[in-house]
């Protein structure tokens, strides 16, 4: 199965924190978004493998694009 991270809000990634292929445990920092001068963490949202990484540091994101994918069993 899979589960999605999504951005909370638009922004600009400036830190990722996974790989593909890492394991990650729910609420591990998975990736940092800069919004209006603040950073703010995007959790991983459940025990998995990462399967995807769409994005790059420096890369700008919408609302809700999503961010990585995390495979489950």
């Amino acid at each position: 199965m899979q589960h999605k991270m999504v951005a909370p809000m638009a922004g600009k990634v400036i830190q990722i924190n996974i790989n593909v292929g890492d394991s990650v445990e729910e609420d591990d920092e998975g990736l940092v978004i800069e919004a209006m001068k603040m950073e703010t963490p995007i959790f991983v949202p459940c025990n998995g493998v990462v399967g995807q990484i769409k994005v790059k540091a420096g890369d700008n994101v919408e609302e809700d694009d999503v961010l990585a994918v995390i495979e489950t069993e």
